[in-house]
């Protein structure tokens, strides 16, 4: 029974995940929250360390969690259900790429789902920097360590562009922070 539900719920994040990985983390949360896969502190863990990880987000947390709740099989059946919408629409659109990206309707829906996942992505971003830096809404505590790296990271990114005259590497961002929270939480 649990690799159906694992294969239909990430079958469902797989199908409506719009815009990659940083879009499809609500999705995901919600899934693995309504199945009581993982707690939401957790949750909020592996989404960190999937991003620290090579591949994407989606397969590394459905390999994970598939990995949790059933092991090897759970987690092929899990990672296979994420990747298996894509899959199947890359093969759809590679025999259709010519016509299909010439419709006016298909220009206007990509067109209008840019916004949208613009807004999800942020979304994501804000509730992860409020869970960890304030707590949850029912039981709000201020973490301080998590709202001075928060800020160090932020001035960071801004700060840099203005010296250094170029963008900072996402990787050299990771790579800070990862120290960051090994200087301030310990290992």
């Amino acid at each position: 029974m649990i690799c159906l539900d694992l294969f239909l719920g990430f079958l469902k994040v797989g199908c409506f995940a719009f815009g990659g990985a940083y879009g499809a983390i609500p999705l995901i949360r919600d899934v693995v929250m309504s199945y009581g896969w993982l707690s939401d502190e957790m949750m909020s863990y592996m989404i960190a360390v999937s991003e620290s990880t090579p591949g994407p987000i989606m397969v590394n947390l459905a390999t994970y969690i598939g990995s949790s709740q059933a092991g090897f099989l759970g987690a092929v059946i899990a990672t296979s259900a994420v990747v298996l919408p894509s899959f199947l629409i890359i093969l759809l659109v590679t025999a259709l790429l010519k016509t299909v990206l010439k419709n006016k309707y298909v220009q206007a829906v990509l067109r209008g789902l840019k916004p949208c996942v613009i807004g999800i992505v942020l979304a994501t971003g804000v509730y992860m920097v409020l869970g960890n830096c304030f707590g949850a809404i029912s039981e709000i505590r201020l973490n301080l360590q998590a709202v001075v790296i928060t800020a160090i990271l932020v001035a960071l990114k801004f700060g840099y562009k203005r010296f250094a005259k170029n963008k900072l590497s996402p990787i050299l961002l990771i790579v800070i922070s990862a120290i960051a929270g090994i200087a301030v939480y310990g290992i």
